[in-house]
């Protein structure tokens, strides 16, 4: 039986552990947290009035199609696991500079909510859904499948995409072939901080996001989203996965480029292959000596471009906000300058946009009874010379609770009753997020598809990828695509089955989901992909 180290209990590792157990393989998963899920995890905070529970990182469950496909794809069904509930409305935009939004997936509806902003923008609403229902209907193989050199890029396949992506305009420019104000834009647009960039510099191709919110929902894991992780682990479990936390991977033992094992807690974990679930620029640096990568050495990680980070305050407040929705976004009056210090001159903004989450609105198990737990995220710069968190972060909190006074609430500070404040700095330091950066890498046209580290790791014999630093990237739904990508590639080459790792959903396009293009197009379909 072949054995596999999987480095990482985050959702890619998860999902990554349950396809390979699926196949008859022997896992042995390794997180160096005292709980599975990384970012995707739940945090219990212990108050006087009871206990209060915040998601650490995502918040937003998008798509579930993903996921449903990679339970069922194990034999078990996902809403057996995890209560989804669909959120309407979606979240609540409030501009800066006048005006807001209650988002939400009934089309009538949405068209007067976008009419009280812009009524000559209303109409386009349908037009964007049809050109987008499209373009994803297009893209959806690219995001299904490897791509593991230049030759899988330069392709008619991929040419004939070229008109409907158009990969010159940015995501903004894009959505100013519909939408005439810019706050309507910023509505369709500022998903892109789910990748940590700006609207005016992410590729034109991911206006699919915001269609994906409203074509197939945005919804709430009761529990929040580390309920969806402790579910994957409880199921990888019950596989015979050893899922062992606790236990930080601090070397690789090698055999040329080939890693045959992973030293943690002192003791050796030997295997055939392995997945990498941790962040990717702070675990090769961490573990991979430079001179094993070619591709990836510290020099060239150095040159590259990364995400943004966030400023997190996780609040258990008494008293509760019926008036506040589930999800609520504010977009600073100066949203591109507010960009531009994040992404350009890694400053501080004096009015920075931000979300606040307040999951107990719907979930009585988030926080006790007559309270609530606020989750309030600043996007800001990754670590840079340029802001000392030190110094900076009191000012910044003091700053962070003002601007939620702009939802109409009340001063929190007198109602505060637990307080975690996580800083850049402190994503690096306790989360081992390299530069804090936690989108990862940029998701520029030049750390895309091939030019991302890739699913089958370049540098390394027997190593792949999973999590948002490899292709498709970040995002849950994308994260755990990767983890489909990846355990497929690397069952292939342990000469074990994968059919089960091909995607059977009702969206899935008549090739089955998985498009070989190129020099791979044969072999492929030796591989029983159904094309």
């Amino acid at each position: 039986m072949a054995r596999v180290v999987i480095i990482g209990a985050g959702p890619g590792g998860l999902a990554s552990a349950m396809l390979l157990a699926k196949a008859g393989v022997e896992v042995t998963i390794l997180e160096r947290l005292p709980h599975v899920g990384g970012r995707t995890s739940t945090q219990i905070a212990h108050g006087p009035a009871g206990d209060y529970r915040f998601d650490l990182g995502p918040t937003f469950f998008l798509y579930p199609r993903v996921l449903e496909s990679i339970f069922k794809a194990v034999g078990t069904d996902l809403h057996q696991h995890v209560d989804l509930r669909r959120l309407d409305p979606q979240y609540h935009l409030i501009f800066g500079n006048g005006g807001e939004i209650r988002a939400t997936s009934d089309m009538d509806r949405m068209r007067e909510q976008i009419a009280a902003v812009s009524p000559r923008d209303a109409d386009q609403f349908e037009r964007f859904m049809a050109d987008n229902r499209k373009k994803m209907g297009l893209f959806r193989p690219v995001l299904e499948q490897p791509f593991q050199s230049l030759a899988d890029v330069v392709t008619w396949p991929m040419m004939k995409l070229l008109p409907t992506l158009r990969p010159a305009l940015s995501l903004e420019r894009e959505l100013a072939r519909y939408f005439d104000d810019s706050r309507i834009r910023l509505a369709f647009s500022f998903q892109s901080k789910y990748l940590g960039m700006s609207p005016f510099k992410c590729p034109s191709l991911f206006s699919i996001l915001s269609f994906l919110e409203y074509e197939h929902g945005v919804w709430h894991p009761m529990g929040g989203c580390g309920a969806v992780s402790e579910a994957m682990a409880n199921v990888a479990r019950s596989m015979g996965v050893r899922i062992l936390t606790g236990r930080e991977v601090t070397g690789l033992e090698f055999q040329g480029k080939r890693v045959k094992a992973a030293i943690a807690g002192g003791e050796r974990f030997a295997c055939d292959s392995m997945m990498v679930n941790a962040d990717f620029c702070h675990a090769m640096r961490k573990l991979v000596p430079d001179n094993l990568r070619k591709r990836w050495t510290n020099d060239r990680i150095d040159r590259k471009k990364f995400s943004c980070s966030t400023f997190m305050l996780y609040l258990g407040v008494e008293g509760t906000f019926p008036e506040l929705e589930h999800h609520t976004i504010y977009m600073s009056g100066d949203y591109e300058g507010n960009l531009a210090d994040i992404d350009s001159r890694h400053t501080l903004s004096r009015d920075p946009s931000f979300y606040l989450h307040n999951p107990s609105r719907l979930d009585p198990s988030m926080a006790p009874r007559g309270h609530s737990s606020l989750y309030l995220l600043v996007p800001v710069s990754h670590q840079h010379q340029n802001i000392d968190w030190k110094q900076e972060a009191p000012r910044f909190r003091e700053m962070a609770l003002n601007q939620v006074r702009k939802l109409g609430l009340p001063d929190l500070r007198p109602l505060i009753r637990y307080e975690r404040m996580l800083t850049p700095d402190d994503w690096d330091a306790q989360y081992t997020i390299h530069k804090g950066a936690v989108f990862n890498l940029a998701h520029n046209l030049g750390q895309m598809l091939h030019l991302r580290p890739r699913n089958r790791f370049e540098d390394l014999e027997g190593v792949y990828l999973t999590g948002g630093g490899t292709h498709p990237g970040s995002g849950l739904p994308v994260i755990y695509e990767s983890a489909r990508i990846s355990s497929r590639l690397m069952l292939k080459d342990l000469g074990q089955s994968f059919d089960h790792c091909i995607p059977r959903d009702e969206d899935a396009p008549a090739s089955g989901g998985w498009w070989p293009l190129g020099r791979r197009a044969k072999a492929a379909s030796q591989e029983k992909v159904a094309v």
